[in-house]
């Protein structure tokens, strides 16, 4: 069988060993990260028995703008659109299967060992589920030539089209603020804006920082996970849940700077763990994990004109 075995040191056999240390060790784990900034519609209550698609409303601008008025002048009328975004509700899950031999023989609580990992695994898999969403965003910058260290290019269409071949710095941050409030968009959380990466990207900006101020604000409240600090308008989170892309000469990687309405998140029936009705007379057992729900992009990912997610990308 696959999973937790006796028979296999691997599998499990490595469970009675009194040649190191009695106590129990596990991998590293990140936290969640990009799940934290979906803005989540809570469908456990209304989502239920209404079918696999889930739909939210997006208001357009009136179609002409106001002005002035001359005093015998009938007042304009215009209106406004109404369109729909949808998302697609899917099922999510992994297990660990486990004999009862392993768990009669075992040192250590192989059902609390199996929890933990299950746990680090759904954190990491709906990440990834989120961060999928975030990737599809139409708006890319890179620094102008390949190599400017003060200005950016945007492209809108979903590809980049010049190689990045610097590091991410303090300048490249203010660039991208200046050109996603000249495009109106809204800030993510008070007057700021996000931006996420890993730790590498963001250590040029931090090296650059060093002589300035990360918080300004004495006694500011991190309530992100992985936020490392505070510049220009933009808040800082590292992550390390999604892998690193291929970038020239490895000088940067990606990082996403956003703002208000960023991915939606439907949850139908939150993440949960759930043991397995043993069967072969108690021989066979098992834990899962398990999830309902999906992600989506608030906007069309490809109208560039209401995109809220800007990705700091390269061509190679």
């Amino acid at each position: 069988m696959v999973g937790q075995v006796w028979a296999v040191s691997s599998a499990g056999g490595y469970l009675w060993s009194d040649e190191l240390s009695n106590t129990l060790r596990t991998a590293l784990q990140p936290l969640v990260k990009f799940r934290q900034l979906c803005d989540a519609k809570d469908m456990t209550k209304k989502g239920l028995r209404r079918g696999q698609i889930f739909t939210w409303d997006i208001i357009s601008n009136v179609a002409t703008a106001g002005g002035t008025l001359v005093e015998t002048q009938t007042m304009p009328v215009t209106g406004f659109t109404i369109t729909q975004g949808t998302g697609t509700v899917t099922e999510y899950g992994n297990s660990v299967p486990y004999t009862g031999k392993l768990d009669a023989l075992s040192k250590f609580p192989i059902e609390e060992m199996i929890n933990k990992t299950l746990k680090d695994d759904v954190k990491k898999t709906l990440d990834q589920g989120a961060y999928n969403q975030f990737k599809l965003t139409a708006l890319r910058v890179f620094p102008a030539a390949g190599t400017a260290t003060d200005s950016v290019t945007l492209t809108t269409n979903g590809t980049c089209t010049g190689t990045n071949n610097v590091a991410l710095g303090k300048n490249h941050v203010k660039a991208i603020g200046d050109m996603m409030k000249e495009r109106n968009i809204p800030p993510y959380m008070g007057d700021d804006y996000l931006g996420i990466g890993h730790p590498t990207t963001w250590r040029g900006l931090k090296n650059d920082l060093e002589s300035l101020h990360q918080y300004v604000d004495r006694g500011f409240t991190m309530i992100l996970n992985g936020e490392i600090g505070r510049y220009e308008g933009f808040r800082f989170i590292e992550q390390t849940n999604i892998a690193k892309e291929t970038f020239t000469n490895a000088k940067s990687n990606w990082a996403y700077f956003m703002g208000e309405d960023t991915v939606a998140e439907a949850l139908c029936i939150p993440e949960e763990i759930r043991g397995k009705l043993p069967g072969d007379f108690g021989r066979d057992r098992g834990f899962a994990w398990y999830y309902l729900g999906g992600f989506a992009a608030v906007h069309s990912t490809t109208d560039a004109d209401q995109t809220r997610i800007v990705k700091w990308d390269s061509a190679a």
